[in-house]
């Protein structure tokens, strides 16, 4: 199915409109796993469980700005090193979570509190991968984005390890990142759109050195960023911290202080003034130099296909039927 033709189906499904399970269901995942709309109302276990979620969010967001592009992170942390089965919630010396990649991620307590909730009204019911989707979903429309219909039905992974954790670096070349994500059943365009995540959201300085002060160790920025960018964020991270110091947090966009929803971030691309080097490099790939103009002249578009790659992203290496289970407790797995 095309993507125009599925989020023309998507659009029809946020309005509650009535379309096949089949057909709305075939733009999701790359693997065909049986995701569908409204599981726990059809299977008659937790009706009311989106309105119990987006409610949770709310309260979070109304007191933290940044819950949007934590959960976002932190879901993206899930789904791409092992399938979406909320093995990134695991607690422990050797898992995901504890990966030296994994640091900086947040919103686990958010994501408790809302499993508290669910099990205190629909007991063993509804997984912490189930939750996980539809709070970065939320985050997302309560931050101005699009609200999207979240396929369910999964179920929550039984391990977890370190090693599985392989993001791509901040500085990692265009053909290694389209890779990666071709690697994990993502095109060029879920690539393009779902770096777009970093419209909002914080890094550490320690990871845009390179490109300040020692690019591809010349000794020099990175010659693609524009001059007054460069002076504002050699202005934020220093070249070395003095002992003790901590390793400073700037906005990824710093066009969206408040952290909304915005394509400001496709914008800062093209003038060359985009935070992350993986970002910056989107101007210079082919297809994503088009996509990076198309987002930037129409936030509309960017809506629309950034629903159909967080749905897509959210099918991935799903575990469902009897495999997984229904952890009661998203930091540990059932006993």
């Amino acid at each position: 199915m095309m993507r125009k033709q599925w989020l023309f189906i998507l659009a029809l499904v946020a309005l509650g409109l009535t379309v096949s399970i089949t057909q709305a269901a075939t733009g999701l995942p790359p693997e065909d796993a049986p995701l569908i709309r409204h599981f726990y109302k059809v299977h008659n276990t937790c009706a009311n469980v989106e309105s119990f979620v987006r409610h949770q969010v709310q309260l979070v967001s109304a007191g933290d700005p940044t819950v949007a592009p934590k959960l976002i992170k932190l879901l993206y942390a899930d789904c791409m090193v092992n399938g979406c089965d909320a093995s990134i919630l695991l607690d422990g010396p050797h898992t995901e979570k504890a990966s030296p990649k994994a640091r900086g991620l947040a919103a686990f307590v958010v994501i408790d509190n809302i499993k508290r909730v669910l099990e205190a009204r629909c007991p063993g019911a509804v997984s912490c991968a189930d939750i996980l989707n539809l709070a970065a979903r939320d985050a997302v429309y309560l931050s101005g984005g699009p609200s999207y219909p979240v396929f369910l039905g999964r179920r929550d992974g039984l391990e977890s390890k370190a090693e599985w954790v392989d993001f791509p670096s901040p500085s990692m070349s265009w053909e290694s990142t389209l890779a990666y994500f071709k690697l994990k059943g993502l095109d060029v365009q879920d690539m393009a759109t779902l770096l777009g995540g970093h419209m909002m959201g914080r890094v550490r300085c320690s990871n845009i050195l390179d490109r300040l002060y020692n690019f591809n160790n010349t000794g020099k920025p990175d010659p693609t960023m524009e001059e007054s960018a460069l002076t504002y964020l050699r202005k934020q991270c220093p070249p070395k911290l003095r002992l003790g110091q901590p390793n400073p947090l700037i906005n990824l966009n710093p066009s969206n202080p408040t952290h909304r929803f915005t394509n400001s971030y496709y914008s800062r691309v093209l003038n060359n003034k985009a935070v992350l080097g993986v970002d910056q490099q989107l101007r210079y790939g082919g297809d994503t130099y088009d996509l990076t103009d198309e987002y930037a002249s129409s936030i509309e578009d960017f809506k629309g296909e950034f629903a159909f790659s967080m749905s897509r992203m959210g099918g991935l290496k799903v575990l469902t039927g009897t495999n997984g289970q229904i952890r009661l407790d998203c930091r540990k797995v059932n006993q």
